[in-house]
């Protein structure tokens, strides 16, 4: 038998690759070019570092410990993994005090109890709702929520933490409450949510209303506008969801409210791709002229219409920006910014676009709804909706997971933070 020393070295390049690939995870669940069977791989790819973890636990939990001091939230995770499956309660108390930093480790610490079994993962989440210490009841519902799983099943009803004066004074843990009941349909906590629809802090009621439009309440839609044209933490998913449930003539009036700020055009490009009508077909193949908006206008008209950039040889090669500076240490503007959002995106070819939509268009009914090309969502059979789950990118993953949801769903499927936090 050789001495365990002599493979320290592999043992912190699991560790190292493990939080490595984590965040890398993070990164690719909201890029267009990765689909479900690529985040699997991935996720194989980082079971395999942390099973070779296992091999020796002391080993392993010296680097892990050694990566804890950096405070990060990808070290926090395989940090958290391992302990938790070690069983040893001083372990899990280290990574957990190292989660509870800040917001950054909170998700790595929230991610490593989402990716575990129940059967390792349920005692802790037990442990942490019914403690006395607000910052594990809030872990213990962020988990529940990316595992959408009702606190019931450890013992702990929703509506006793919603009605505690610790858990609304803390608005953190309230608006994950208030969440966790449009996630997971908890229609019998509906007062909760009508209650704070209207609250003055903006986590509250997002998500107040977020849940109710989710469980039916189609009132709650208006309260949402403010979060839809104002830029802001809640405004994607205010636009993800809004425009879902909006009828198509008063959608079409949000987005010329949204349409009168030159720097909403990105929102507007995407709250048309939401609603579905290819009454602006047209326009979006107008905006694949201009470069900074070419390739999210390409994506808005495969989102409508199902045509794949790709399949139908619709694209071309982009020049993509190269950013020189003197100063490697200039910030990138706000056009940059965008510009990373659409890097994995095609370069449609606006001239080709346009014939084969003149050839399409034909198929496609002003004022109907349309999502990847099926007219009438609500309409739409779940068994077609799950397929193209399986097999879209992750955006339009996360768009199939709310249609799902919408159509009648249990319970809204983790599309994007499946095995991590959002």
């Amino acid at each position: 038998m050789y001495p365990a020393q002599n493979f320290d070295h592999l043992y912190e390049q699991h560790v190292d690759n493990a939080s490595f690939l984590w965040v890398l995870r993070c990164h690719v669940i909201t890029q267009p070019h990765y689909n479900l069977v690529d985040i699997k791989e991935l996720d194989e790819r980082i079971d395999s570092h942390l099973d070779a973890l296992m091999l020796s636990i002391d080993q392993a939990w010296k680097y892990c410990l050694l990566s804890l001091e950096f405070e990060e939230p990808g070290e926090v995770f395989t940090a958290a993994v391992i302990a938790i499956r070690s069983q040893n309660p001083q372990k899990i108390q280290q990574a957990v005090e190292v989660g509870l930093k800040n917001d950054d480790t909170f998700k790595g610490l929230v991610s490593a109890l989402g990716w575990l079994p129940s059967a390792q993962a349920h005692p802790w989440i037990k442990k942490f709702i019914f403690s006395k210490d607000i910052q594990h009841k809030y872990l213990a519902i962020a988990v529940c929520s990316i595992r959408r799983e009702n606190p019931e099943i450890f013992g702990m009803s929703l509506g006793e933490l919603l009605q505690r004066e610790d858990c609304i004074s803390n608005v953190k843990l309230y608006a994950r409450c208030l969440r966790l009941i449009g996630e997971c349909r908890l229609h019998e906590f509906m007062p909760a949510l009508n209650q704070t629809m209207k609250s003055n802090e903006a986590a509250v009621c997002f998500w107040a209303n977020w849940s109710a439009l989710l469980l039916g309440n189609t009132a709650a839609v208006e309260n949402l506008k403010a979060f839809v044209m104002e830029v802001g933490p809640y405004q994607q998913k205010a636009i993800q969801l809004t425009f879902r449930v909006l009828p198509v003539e008063q959608g079409r009036v949000w987005i010329g409210k949204l349409l009168e700020n030159n720097n909403q055009i990105r929102n507007v490009i995407k709250a048309v791709a939401v609603l579905g009508d290819p009454h602006v077909v047209n326009w979006l193949i107008q905006l694949m002229q201009q470069a900074h908006l070419a390739r999210l206008s390409g994506e808005a008209f495969t989102t409508i219409t199902g045509i794949d950039l790709e399949q139908y040889q619709l694209s071309k090669e982009g020049l993509d920006r190269i950013w020189q500076s003197n100063d490697p240490g200039d910030d990138l503007d706000d056009e940059d910014i965008e510009m990373d959002e659409d890097e994995n995106l095609l370069w449609p070819d606006a001239k080709k676009v346009m014939l084969v939509w003149q050839e399409c268009n034909k198929n496609f009914e002003v004022g109907k709804r349309y999502f990847m090309g099926d007219a009438e969502r609500r309409s739409i059979k779940q068994e077609s909706l799950m397929e193209k789950f399986e097999l879209l990118g992750q955006r339009q993953r996360y768009g199939v997971s709310l249609e799902l949801f919408l159509c009648g769903a249990v319970k809204l499927l983790p599309s994007i933070e499946v095995k991590s936090n959002e």
